[in-house]
């Protein structure tokens, strides 16, 4: 298995050109990683569609629930995999056959999200491909949000704030 490195470059492209992401395992519990990154990209101005059959019909974060990348109306430029290696494959066979009437241009597959055969496909059909990232987390690191924990503490200093204790 060959290592994975992409360039800021081609990272922050993807990010720049994509305005609509379909989040393949959007999940409706807030302590979910998916809750969290979904939140996140809205708040960066994008529009992310949630993907998930167990929850089709409902609303999350103001979206609409779809239970699969072909039930979604309208383009979108991303597809966002939170889901698991193995099923990887199926959704990037899907995106794949949508791709020209939804617009996709990007293959996303998450953290420890990783499918040779589903880069290989995807990468047939001229589409950019990213597996075992987070668009939330690349894209902080791009924007200079971070801080080592992964969050934002808006804390512009290397000093860690004194604590005081009341009481």
């Amino acid at each position: 298995m060959e290592q994975l490195h992409y360039t800021d470059e081609y990272i922050s492209k993807i990010l720049r050109t994509t305005q609509t992401i379909a989040m393949v395992g959007a999940s409706a519990n807030w302590v979910r990683p998916s809750h969290f990154a979904m939140k996140y990209l809205q708040l960066k101005g994008y529009r992310v569609i949630p993907i998930n059959p167990r929850a089709a019909g409902d609303t999350l974060l103001g979206e609409r629930v779809y239970g699969s990348l072909a039930e979604v109306p309208e383009p979108f430029q991303m597809v966002d995999i939170f889901r698991n290696s193995e099923a990887a494959l199926a959704i990037t066979q899907e995106a794949i056959s949508v791709a020209e009437e939804k617009q996709i241009k990007t293959i996303w597959m998450q953290l420890t999200v990783r499918n040779d055969e589903a880069k290989q496909l995807a990468e047939k059909a001229d589409l950019n491909v990213v597996m075992d990232r987070c668009p939330k987390i690349e894209f902080g690191r791009l924007h200079g949000e971070l801080s080592w924990s992964g969050i934002n503490t808006k804390i512009i200093s290397a000093k860690r704030p004194k604590v005081r204790i009341s009481g």
